[in-house]
């Protein structure tokens, strides 16, 4: 007689990108979510032309194809923050973030149902090991507003996994041999580390304490590098880091709002035009503030975040990429090269090596004793991360697994494990 499917499902709700997972017996574990494909985007938009909200890729493709309305992304990264009690403006009504929160969720459950042709009450979700940097009170806040959320959608039962954990019961379902493995799940908003004992034998175990020989993490991901970015290299363009007539630099705060997915939208209030138009009176030079003007007058701050998200992209894979900045001036474009990229980026790099350090400082594990670095989240993808991560472990071999299913995979076997 064949297993019978799991009762629960496991989710991994990212910065970036979310999937489900469900054990069931000669199946992919990850449910197809949108268009045949096992990732949602974590992408809300509220089309205000048609009053129809949009999830996923097609929430970005209402988006870009030039509808009125609000685009969220990112989304976890509220959790933890204080804009998590706030709201945002949507069809001129406040929308509480815990409500949007929540919508999103809801359709990763309703989209998982849907393919799974059950409904699902238990659920493991996956967690970063720290949502909030060195504050345990705001990050036990952010756990427990997660799990009001998903309690409030539907689930009745609702438990979490460390994510990089989640990454690991995915790579030691292959494994034939036992292996020290660090973990590196480096995704949109977090970089999370496990040194894991795995092996065939002690997968069969329910407890998996003693195997787990340490935990470390910090609030940097994929979100981070855009940014840096953004900032080092496209913002100069608008006028970031330009002077004011009495010598002065131009204020920054609208600049970082605009490199930072989950605040793009403050950069369209009304106090936010008021402090542009006193930075442009005294300006010493307008050229790249009329591109800021353009930027901001015709809500294209998501668009040149998509921009520098593909390019962060293109320079993971090549050399150099050329972004074509039309919408901001006739003409415009702009070349950026792999080592701007890591220039930019150096110091969120080197923040990353030294938790990976710590942790193994930390633990007492001679480097050479371990034998793998398994990477997984889609940021473990950028080349300059990924070698100094690696020059940490110079003697363990470096694994690649799905960039974007590993984790939903495995929760999807820990919710089998604990729920039947």
């Amino acid at each position: 007689m064949s297993p019978a499917p799991a009762r629960a499902c496991g989710i991994d709700f990212g910065t970036s990108n979310s999937t489900v997972g469900w054990l069931r017996p000669d199946a992919p574990t990850l449910l197809p979510l949108e268009a045949g494909k096992p990732t949602l985007p974590s992408a809300v938009f509220f089309n205000a032309d048609e009053e129809t909200t949009h999830f996923g890729r097609d929430a970005l493709a209402e988006y870009l194809e030039g509808y009125e309305g609000r685009l969220m992304r990112a989304l976890k990264s509220l959790l933890g923050s204080s804009l998590m009690e706030g709201s945002t403006e949507v069809g001129g009504r406040a929308l509480p973030f815990r409500d949007l929160l929540a919508s999103f969720i809801g359709e990763l459950k309703s989209r998982a149902e849907a393919q799974a042709g059950r409904p699902f009450e238990q659920a493991v979700f996956g967690r970063p090991v720290h949502f909030v940097d060195d504050n345990e009170t705001a990050d036990r806040r952010a756990q427990d507003t997660l799990e009001a959320i998903a309690r409030q959608v539907g689930f009745k039962e609702v438990s979490f996994q460390f994510e990089p954990i989640g990454a690991a019961l995915h790579y030691e379902a292959g494994l034939d041999r036992e292996e020290l493995v660090l973990i590196a799940d480096i995704g949109g908003g977090t970089a999370d580390f496990s040194l894991v004992r795995l092996s065939p034998e002690r997968a069969r175990q329910v407890d998996r304490r003693e195997d787990l020989l340490g935990n470390a993490g910090l609030h940097v991901g994929g979100t981070d590098f855009d940014r840096a970015l953004s900032l080092e290299c496209v913002m100069p363009l608008l006028g970031y880091r330009g002077r004011m007539k009495s010598g002065v630099e131009i204020p920054s705060s609208l600049f970082f709002q605009l490199a930072t997915w989950h605040t793009i939208n403050f950069a369209y209030t009304r106090q936010a035009f008021a402090d542009f138009q006193h930075i442009y009176r005294d300006a010493a030079t307008r050229r790249e503030l009329d591109r800021l003007a353009r930027l901001i007058g015709q809500r294209e701050g998501h668009w040149l975040a998509l921009q520098v998200e593909q390019a962060k992209i293109d320079l993971s894979a090549g050399d150099t990429t050329l972004l074509h900045l039309d919408r901001l001036e006739a003409g415009l474009a702009h070349r950026i090269d792999r080592e701007d990229f890591a220039l930019a980026t150096r110091s969120l790099v080197e923040r990353v090596a030294a938790t990976v350090g710590n942790l193994l400082d930390r633990t007492g594990v001679a480097r050479e004793k371990v034998d793998t670095l398994y990477f997984t989240g889609g940021a473990s993808g950028v080349p300059q991360l990924r070698a100094r991560i690696a020059a940490e472990l110079p003697q363990a071999r470096s694994i690649e697994g799905d960039l974007f299913g590993s984790i939903g995979a495995g929760l999807a076997v820990e919710a089998a494990r604990r729920y039947g």
